[in-house]
């Protein structure tokens, strides 16, 4: 099966040169990153019990699906782990290696989806950071993922929430009046409920690690975790 949603993927790939500016078309997710990143470095830290600060995910190897230009890739590299990244979009992947190599950072990029990875070796950790709202068949997708993970490893997975609030907010406010988004980013119909994650990803040996909303706050131009999980939300999953 493929997971790959070519309408998304045509989509994406015309703003495959935005990544790294921090005002262009991904500035929500350059505002996003540092709320990202401490979520997934102190649920790390506890899972594995790391004593080591300094470099907490040092060793540990790290898939970041649809890892996009590496917002999260590079970070993740520079916090001492061992990061592979993936994307369907060519362009994307380009873009990724240009910036790691410019930064002096040792990733390795790969054009793929998770069902079409060519590695055998399974992960420590796997990022799927705003993925699972574009693809076209969630539950193989998820089960994807959980056959790269390795026993006990830890999954993230960060999505929006299917509710009228989120209609509101992610796509009205934040494509058509704040113009945060080009117009057309996100389907509705594609957002995922909570429950419906928990449910996909028991069907593959997952085990719910908590959900936590991510909420913007207009007057700070901050986002924060929560337990407000109705727009955006992030979650942790371990495999049993």
């Amino acid at each position: 099966m493929n997971t790959i949603n070519y309408k998304e993927i045509e989509k994406f790939s015309k703003l495959s040169e935005e990544w790294w500016n921090p005002l262009g078309k991904f500035k929500p997710l350059h505002k996003l990153n540092p709320v990202r990143i401490k979520y997934i470095k102190q649920n790390i830290i506890d899972h594995f019990n790391i004593a080591n600060l300094k470099s907490p995910l040092n060793k540990l190897s790290l898939l970041d699906v649809g890892c996009g230009g590496g917002l999260l890739s590079e970070p993740m590299c520079r916090l001492g782990a061992k990061v592979t990244g993936i994307d369907a979009i060519r362009k994307n992947i380009d873009v990724a290696k240009i910036h790691a190599k410019k930064n002096k950072l040792k990733i390795n990029y790969v054009t793929a989806s998770p069902e079409k990875l060519k590695i055998k070796k399974k992960f420590d950790v796997i990022l799927n950071m705003e993925t699972v709202e574009h693809v076209s068949d969630l539950n193989h997708f998820i089960k994807s993922c959980a056959n790269l993970l390795k026993k006990n490893g830890i999954i993230f997975i960060a999505t929006i929430n299917r509710t009228f609030k989120s209609y509101l907010f992610a796509i009205a406010g934040a494509e058509y009046i704040l113009k945060w988004l080009p117009i057309g980013t996100h389907d509705w119909n594609l957002f995922v409920k909570p429950e419906e994650l928990i449910k996909t990803t028991m069907k593959h040996n997952l085990k719910s690690n908590g959900i936590h909303g991510i909420i913007y706050n207009p007057l700070l131009d901050q986002w924060k975790t929560g337990k407000d999980n109705s727009v955006n939300y992030i979650s942790s999953f371990i495999k049993k």
